[in-house]
């Protein structure tokens, strides 16, 4: 039982290739004309999101991978970044190698929100 519970919580918080956590500061400057993808439900983003962002739930990922580029950077954030932890380690087991997320999620975002 130990040994399950090791596993499931280095699993949750062991670094993910090809995934890079990065501050809003670094986020904003960094995902300016790039792929930005909310993973939060509809009624989160429908609520406030970042400016460019598109919305595709954490629950919608696997089926819509034709939406993300593979070629070029992928921004990916939350609420609070554990789900865009988590789209980064299925992306990333899809081969997906360039992708950044928002560490703190939406809740760390200093900049303007859309509606």
């Amino acid at each position: 039982m130990v040994i399950l519970v090791l596993w499931l919580a280095y699993n949750w918080f062991a670094p993910v290739k090809g995934l890079r956590n990065l501050n809003a500061e670094q986020f904003k400057k960094e995902s300016k004309g790039q792929s930005m993808i909310d993973v939060r439900e509809v009624h989160e983003f429908n609520q406030g999101h970042i400016p460019g962002a598109i919305n595709i739930p954490l629950g919608q990922l696997r089926t819509r991978l034709s939406e993300i580029p593979k070629d070029r950077p992928v921004f990916l954030y939350c609420r609070s970044g554990m789900r865009s932890r988590q789209a980064g380690r299925l992306l990333s087991r899809y081969g997906y190698r360039n992708m950044a997320h928002l560490n703190g999620g939406i809740m760390a975002w200093d900049g303007p929100l859309a509606k």
